[in-house]
């Protein structure tokens, strides 16, 4: 098939969106079909992938979007309609419609080409978070309008996919996220690594991702006061300088990539997540792949990740003292924390990208004509 994925965000921006559309590119060229990328600007024309493959990727203007400036808003224009007629898709992929995908979106249905919609940002909540007073119902109703102009709409988990239908998305269905288990894997753990971060052989608690404000980081400063406990923070964003005042033990990494983010994940004894808003949490399947027990928020995609008992557990979500519970109780608990750590990898047998990118294709198939 020709497949054109419409995303909000791609390279250099390194997120959710950008992960998931690279491995899903890399499964479809895998298989033979081709693939084109429209994505905001400014950025390269082309991405290598690994292996030697490539996809062509079109630009199109963008703005920063306000109060954020490392994120781009797609500005609409001509571009896109020229880069699909070109193109000529069976397909079109929409990662996580908000601007563009809604253009993108709207062609697609004047030009008859189906589309599928990846559900994958929780943009009303973070509407809530950063205090756009009355913004959230706005935006869940131009969601709405957007994702009906698919013909299918992919959510990553059992929570979403319900509030989805809850709110009248139609055609809603489950299309969970993969997981490098190769690249991620508790044989990377680090000892030179611990002993830089932990020379007192404290437990080394880490959180891997975005520094932004809907990420609800403030929660780690109950984590950072425990004794015996030492917080690592891996990843950059807007509120990278403010954390690093309000955490002044913590061990920032900044942004790390690579075999370098796999002796990350595996040095960890247990991974924090602190946000709500999380429609699935690639970060937190890594880390369980990587051997390491996760603490999170009860809410959203999480619920579908983190099995209490199993492979972590789960805190109240925007309770900081409940966080700091949960943390102190596996520092001092060693066999649980053992037991949670020998469980985490088994949790995620299954959810190859492999796997999960032969789903999305059947999916595009589901609504490509005969």
């Amino acid at each position: 098939m020709r497949v054109a994925i419409v995303t909000e965000s791609f390279l250099p921006q390194v997120n959710g969106v950008t992960g998931s559309v690279l491995k899903v590119c890399e499964h479809l060229l895998s298989e033979g079909h081709r693939v084109l990328v429209v994505a905001p600007g400014p950025g390269p024309s082309r991405h290598e992938l690994p292996g030697g493959a490539s996809v062509p990727v079109v630009r199109v203007a963008s703005a920063p979007l306000l109060g954020y400036a490392e994120q781009r808003l797609a500005v609409p224009g001509p571009r896109l309609a020229q880069a699909l007629r070109g193109f000529r898709p069976d397909v079109v992929h929409l990662a996580a419609p908000a601007v563009l995908g809604a253009q993108a979106a709207t062609l697609a249905q004047r030009t008859g080409v189906p589309a599928v919609a990846v559900y994958q940002t929780d943009l009303p909540g973070y509407a809530r978070r950063y205090g756009w007073r009355g913004a959230s119902e706005a935006v869940w109703r131009w969601l709405r309008r957007v994702h009906e102009m698919a013909a299918r709409t992919l959510a990553p988990s059992r929570p979403v996919c319900a509030e989805l239908v809850g709110r009248g998305f139609p055609d809603v269905s489950r299309w969970p996220r993969g997981v490098d288990v190769e690249r991620f894997h508790p044989q990377f753990r680090d000892d030179a690594l611990r002993a830089r971060v932990a020379p007192r052989g404290e437990l080394v608690v880490g959180y891997v991702g975005r520094l932004a404000r809907e990420k609800e980081l403030d929660l780690l400063k109950s984590v950072h006061a425990l004794p015996g406990v030492r917080l690592v923070v891996a990843g950059d964003g807007p509120q990278r300088a403010h954390l690093q005042r309000v955490l002044p033990r913590a061990e920032f990494l900044g942004m790390v990539h690579g075999r370098e983010l796999s002796h990350v994940f595996a040095s960890l004894d247990v991974f924090v997540h602190t946000g709500r808003h999380e429609t699935f949490c690639q970060t937190a399947q890594e880390a369980l792949a990587s051997g390491v027990p996760v603490v999170a928020p009860a809410a959203g995609g999480l619920l579908d990740i983190v099995d209490p008992g199993v492979n972590g557990t789960f805190f109240t979500p925007g309770d900081a003292r409940g966080l700091a519970d949960v943390v102190a109780g596996l520092s001092q608990d060693p066999g649980a924390r053992r037991e949670l750590a020998g469980r985490a990898r088994a949790s995620v047998a299954g959810r190859d990208w492999a796997s999960v990118g032969r789903d999305l294709v059947e999916n595009y198939r589901a609504v490509v004509p005969a």
